[in-house]
């Protein structure tokens, strides 16, 4: 199977963010999806180009457009956002993005009308069933198909690095699972999510994709939902490693290095450069880790076995790339990745909250919203 890849300009941008449906009062979801998107759709169009429908009725994604830099990408996400408040307000819906609701009821949840969400969960029932969870997506142009691999495959070092930074699942079902991001591990059980394999040529790839479409396993390369993965009809590497992300200010912070650490990647393959791979046991082990302990994770920096504490690894990363940020006119987006290690990944603040509030997960949920408002981390 022949899988085209179409470049995109190099290291343009652009973003996906799943937001959750929460009524005002409750803080319980509210599947209201289908009345916002048809509220929203523009006069004569099937959908509004920008606000999407997900599995869940009580879930919506906002994106954005390719975008050169992330000051555009946070602009064209928050036009949306003020759409979709526009409708909400007069509903008494509010909206929130974390890695999974702190106690809403997978089993109350209605499922979208439409033939791919109803054989996703024929296929996977008790599983796809539960997927009551919420991401962020990060799009980065690549302009030649051969670097899209090698760039992947460098990705996944700093898979745990982006995975702590924006763990926000650490409750299921009202209680408090011990994980900065349950969602990692949740995500995982459908057929085809979770970790990439590691393949050194795209010809390998397509072997992979042909085997899983005669195999019956998917009817489209988009069903292959892995943390990281090409997207070949966007000429992109589309980084999927991600919680949701509760204010628009952490989305620009995780925009922001994933395009940084692309074009890194990717003007060191310029320079001949054979980029750095971790084992696979390792990239399983950090994603672990860091799914375990957020941003006290330990994480293993090479095939020698390597450790260092996430935050320390994450802080000279963000010396090192500071004169691409420059380039790609992001370096105050990806300083505010220091914002998220000073008052702590939204997985911190959550518990923090249950603290203040003698355990109350309603009061987690007014937070989540709060900060949506805001569009940034809630300063103590």
């Amino acid at each position: 199977m022949k899988i085209d890849f179409c470049p995109s300009r190099r290291s343009t941008v652009g973003a996906e963010w799943e937001l959750a449906l929460v009524d005002r009062r409750t803080g319980e979801l509210s599947s209201v999806a289908e009345q916002v998107l048809d509220a929203v759709r523009p006069d004569g169009a099937e959908e509004h180009p920008k606000i999407k429908q997900e599995l869940l009725l009580n879930t919506i994604e906002v994106i954005s457009g390719i975008c050169d830099t992330i000051a555009e990408v946070k602009a064209d996400l928050n036009a949306s956002l003020d759409v979709v408040h526009s409708v909400l307000d007069p509903l008494g819906v509010e909206l929130f993005s974390a890695g999974s609701h702190p106690f809403s009821t997978w089993y109350q949840q209605k499922v979208t009308d439409k033939e791919r969400y109803a054989k996703l969960i024929d296929r996977t029932q008790w599983w796809g069933r539960q997927m009551l969870i919420y991401g962020v997506h990060v799009h980065v142009g690549v302009e030649h198909r051969d670097k899209a691999l090698p760039i992947l495959d460098a990705l996944l070092n700093y898979a745990p690095h982006l995975q702590a930074l924006s763990a926000s699942s650490p409750y299921w079902g009202a209680e408090d699972t011990g994980y900065a991001s349950n969602r990692a591990l949740m995500f995982q059980q459908l057929p085809t999510a979770g970790l990439p394999f590691q393949f050194r040529k795209w010809t390998e790839l397509e072997s992979y994709v042909d085997d899983m479409f005669t195999t019956g396993v998917i009817d489209h390369f988009s069903e292959i939902r892995w943390d990281i993965r090409p997207a070949p009809h966007f000429g992109t590497i589309e980084m999927r490693v991600c919680d949701g992300l509760p204010t628009l200010e952490e989305v620009g912070a995780i925009a922001a290095l994933t395009q940084c650490l692309v074009e890194d990647f990717n003007t060191r393959l310029d320079d001949g450069e054979i980029l750095p791979t971790l084992p696979p046991w390792h990239v399983q082990e950090n994603k672990w880790r860091a799914a375990r302990y957020g941003v006290d994770a330990i994480v293993i920096l090479d095939a020698a076995g390597t450790e260092r504490l996430v935050t320390d690894d994450t802080l000279d990363l963000l010396d090192r790339l500071e004169p691409v940020a420059r380039r790609l006119d992001c370096a105050d987006e990806l300083r505010s990745v220091e914002t998220i290690l000073r008052y702590g990944p939204s997985y911190l603040r959550q518990r923090a909250v249950a603290k203040q509030h003698k355990g109350s997960l309603r009061a987690v949920v007014a937070s989540l919203i709060a900060e949506m408002r805001d569009g940034r981390i809630a300063r103590p």
